[in-house]
């Protein structure tokens, strides 16, 4: 399909009504309300291997459907009308380097999506469809401005549905770089999504999935964007991830919006210590911080999150959610364990030298970062 034409058809899909259990969500916006602080992924790394078990999931809530883990990793599959397996991190992290292992679903109008996602509805998303079986979607959102439908491209990938493939993203807050194996297929500054107003730039769940564009219930639009209406005869479709390993450029235990404005700026930082609370802000056009220090005579409290009981994940459409919530246990302070692959790309590593605020050669880089990765 042309990019003209897939320009056509992503225009269409947002007049369309898509299939309703397949959503993006927030269950409270603060550009509109005063919203809880949201429960932070408080170390630099943190890694799931879904071949191990059902353990890899105790850092994840399964939001619709089952998700189990095999072989080849966390299976999610379709086997009939109304499937949407997803899963997504109990906890948000502020910028940072993201990389998963995926192969996506075959299947006319099925879609494998990962997707950032924000409580204001910021979104950066790999979107796999698995009528074409050479490329992969990129795209992003920013604060669910869908008032354009340009912002997609396209990266050609060798048969995705049918090979492993490393999905990654770099993101900062001067820009958005997406890497397939290791090579930079796109990058996005700042300044180029509407000077800064459609940037993603607030705190982020990871939330990974498969859905059904092609549901015949779905509006022509979606229908035609997802490659074809979807024949439940042909299922199971099913999708398949490795693993997911991340870099939390700001760790923290909670993130908190100081106003409405959806700033990463406005975003407050807090780590809870025996000595008190520590608060802080992203202050620039960088990952540095500024911090004060707020006197509490209380030491670490257990951390919780709030997540969905149900709800699934697509770029078609996104509302605020008035799903039911329950509280989660934030992830625990574990690092990976010494099976644990090191970084498997330059990206990976020029990430983790740029945590410690390195600038260095990534050959030279390779063995501090792998020893942060396992810190």
């Amino acid at each position: 399909m042309s990019s003209f034409t897939k320009l056509i058809v992503v225009a269409l899909a947002a007049v369309s009504v898509p299939f309703v259990s397949a959503q993006t969500y927030t269950n409270c916006n603060p550009l509109d309300e005063t919203c809880s602080a949201d429960s932070g992924l408080s170390k630099w790394s943190f890694y799931s291997d879904f071949t191990t078990g059902d353990s890899a999931f105790e850092d994840w809530n399964t939001t619709a459907g089952t998700v189990n883990s095999t072989s080849s990793g966390a299976a999610f599959v379709i086997n009939e009308k109304g499937d949407a397996p997803t899963i997504k991190s109990n906890f948000y992290f502020f910028f940072g380097y993201v990389e998963v292992k995926m192969k996506i679903a075959s299947g006319t109008g099925i879609i494998s999506s990962i997707v950032f996602e924000s409580d204001d509805l910021d979104e950066i998303d790999w979107e796999g469809i698995g009528t074409y079986n050479y490329e992969i979607e990129t795209n992003y959102f920013g604060k669910d401005n869908t008032t354009t439908y340009d912002r997609a491209t396209y990266p050609n990938v060798t048969t995705p549905a049918d090979t492993f493939h490393t999905y990654a993203v770099d993101w900062t807050s001067s820009q958005i770089e997406w890497f397939v194996d290791g090579v930079s297929v796109r990058t996005l500054a700042y300044e180029d999504a509407l000077d800064g107003k459609n940037f993603p730039q607030t705190p982020m769940t990871l939330r990974i999935g498969i859905w059904a564009g092609g549901d015949p219930d779905n509006g022509e639009g979606t229908i035609e964007w997802a490659g074809g209406e979807t024949d439940y005869s042909d299922a199971p479709f099913s999708m398949y991830v490795e693993s997911v390993k991340i870099i939390n450029y700001n760790p923290a235990d909670t993130y908190t919006y100081s106003d409405k404005t959806g700033d990463y700026t406005s975003i407050k930082l807090a780590n809870t210590t025996s000595s008190g609370t520590t608060t802080s802000s992203v202050s620039s056009l960088s990952s540095s911080t500024t911090s004060s220090s707020s006197g509490s005579s209380t030491g670490a409290s257990t951390a919780t999150s709030t997540a969905t009981s149900t709800g699934t994940i697509s770029s078609s459409n996104r509302t605020i959610s008035s799903n039911s919530t329950s509280s989660t246990p934030s992830p625990s302070s574990s690092t990976p364990s010494s099976s644990t692959s090191t970084a498997s790309s330059a990206s990976f590593t020029a990430a983790a030298a740029n945590v410690l605020g390195l600038t260095m050669n990534p050959v030279v880089a390779l063995p501090i970062a792998a020893l942060f990765f396992f810190l």
